[in-house]
Parts: structure tokens; C-alpha cells; sequence
């Protein structure tokens, strides 16, 4: 799958937003080892710290489904700007794949690729070791 096809399923999955309070849809799409594609968008709660992001919804899409590591997503918003994902997704995406290629898309289409250990080069790491 090419950037631009991912970017666009991405920007499909950004329609399934619920966002009545911040009014900013986003949708990822996330590229599984497998070439599997899984999507999410996020989904807002008035207790906000209820809400969920798009990158965490497709994560938890695709562990649900058996698969637990990641080749790559696409943020997509709305926005001016490039979107990038907040701390709390970094370190979700960061647990199961700590260099996973993000590509972060503005609502103009234009984007940039990084890796998330360039984003986040010091992660939560439990003393658990789980």
C-alpha cells in the first residue's frame, strides 16, 4: 500500500469521528506486519478523559483481532497543521512498536514521515518487565 492509500483510508475512517466538543475529527489507519490495514477515528465523551484518540482505537481494533505488530499509521485531521499524536498515544503505540513509521497528514493532504522513536526517544518503560 502506497502512502497516499493509507493517508486515504486514514481520511475515510476521520468520517466515523464523534467529536461533538472539540469538533475535530481524526482518523488513523494502521499498517499491521501482515499488510493488514486497520482504521479508527476518535471518539469523544463529556467526561473528556474518557475520550479516545483515533490511533488508540485502531490499535485496539487490531490486538483485538490477534495482530500486535505495526509497520506504520496515518494521522489525518482537519487541520492547518501537521497532526501528530499526543503523549498518551505515543506511549500506546510505543508498547508494541517503538520504531513504527508515523505519517502525519495536515487537512490540506500534505504530510511528514517519521519514526515514533524520533517523536519519542525517551518512553515509559515499566520496572515490571512484563
Amino acid at each position: 500500500m502506497t502512502d497516499r492509500e493509507l493517508i486515504n483510508t486514514a481520511r475515510e475512517a476521520m468520517k466515523n469521528a464523534y467529536v461533538p466538543y472539540s469538533r475535530l475529527p481524526v482518523g488513523a489507519a494502521l499498517e499491521c506486519e501482515d499488510g493488514v490495514v486497520v482504521t479508527g477515528c476518535n471518539v469523544e465523551n463529556a467526561a473528556f478523559g474518557s475520550s479516545v484518540c483515533a490511533e488508540q482505537t485502531a490499535v485496539c481494533k487490531a490486538v483485538s483481532s490477534g495482530r500486535r505488530r505495526f509497520r506504520r499509521i496515518a494521522i489525518v485531521a482537519n487541520s492547518k497543521n501537521y497532526y501528530y499524536p499526543c503523549g498518551n498515544c505515543r506511549q500506546f503505540l510505543n508498547e508494541f512498536a517503538p520504531n513504527i513509521e508515523i505519517l502525519s497528514v495536515r487537512g490540506d493532504g500534505r504530510y511528514v514521515s517519521y519514526r515514533l522513536s524520533d517523536l519519542y526517544p525517551k518512553p515509559y518503560i515499566s520496572e515490571l518487565n512484563l
